[in-house]
């Protein structure tokens, strides 16, 4: 894939030239609108509200509403004004404690790949960061729109994350949470324990978009002239009475042994196996 932002990262006097490449790829189905009777695209078109017609592009301009009905325009010079001089530096501003960033800052990540004579500060950036636990902050401007970027290590790799500033983070304060006081140390105890039952390491192929593949199926089928076949959702009747939070722990308590009990359906045959062949040497004795 080509780079999005070529330059150099740089902190204290270290200078690395680097390459910003995609780290994540879209995999979201696309579709077009089509007219019904025909199957022919429908283009869209920039229709004045006032006029009800359509609009060359050299009569659009750009206006920020800051009341109903009342705009602000601003030209081409006016964001040429306001734009920052480009840069082909991420300046490394400062470096934090990873566990000390709220997650709802970081947004798109991009591995940052070594230039050219980059290798060896690159690794030494990469270490050291590893070392300390940190992310290094910093702004890059991509396409004239600066942005926060944090630096963070996984695996060999510098990544990039571009992150949201302070003002786009909704505060907590504006919603109501209901408070722990209600927990009963009985329930607390035994959600701890259905927690524990479901630990398992992360395995991200073990999660898929299941209505994706659904739709490719269907997709696929009337490619061919097929009749899409789909298996319907079965759906369990809820409960809609009050909730016996204990009743349903302990059912979910016993589900998940079960199911960890299911998954171990070799160790028993082997013990079975065992006592088996011990029955066999008492009674040859």
């Amino acid at each position: 894939m080509a780079a999005i932002w070529k330059g150099s990262l740089t902190f204290g006097l270290v200078n690395i030239p680097v390459e910003l490449r995609t780290a994540i790829r879209s995999d979201h189905i696309s579709f077009r609108l089509l007219h019904e009777k025909d199957l022919s695209p429908v283009k869209y078109e920039r229709i004045c509200q006032s006029e009800d017609k359509p609009i060359p592009w050299d009569e659009i301009v750009k206006g920020y509403e800051y009341t109903k009905g009342k705009f602000v325009v601003l030209t081409d010079a006016d964001f040429k004004t306001a734009a920052l001089e480009r840069s082909q530096t991420i300046d490394i501003l400062d470096f934090v404690k990873e566990d000390e960033i709220d997650p709802r800052y970081f947004e798109t990540p991009y591995y940052l790949v070594p230039g050219k004579g980059g290798d060896k500060p690159y690794a030494l950036l990469r270490e050291a960061i590893r070392k300390t636990g940190s992310v290094g902050i910093g702004k890059i401007i991509i396409r004239q729109t600066q942005h926060l970027a944090g630096v963070k290590v996984v695996g060999d790799a510098l990544v990039l994350e571009i992150m949201r500033f302070a003002n786009e983070l909704v505060d907590a304060s504006e919603y109501s949470f209901p408070s722990r006081e209600a927990i009963r140390p009985q329930e607390l105890q035994m959600a701890e324990q259905l927690v524990g039952n479901l630990a398992e390491p992360f395995d991200p192929s073990r999660y898929t978009d299941e209505y994706r593949a659904n739709l490719m199926r269907i997709i696929k089928a009337k490619m061919k002239g097929k009749k899409p076949s789909l298996e319907e959702p079965t759906t369990e009747a809820r409960d809609s009475g009050v909730l016996d939070l204990m009743s349903r722990l302990r059912a979910s308590l016993a589900e998940g042994t079960g199911k960890k009990g299911a998954a171990r359906p070799r160790k028993k045959t082997v013990a079975a196996g065992r006592k088996v062949s011990k029955a066999k040497k008492a009674k040859t004795a």
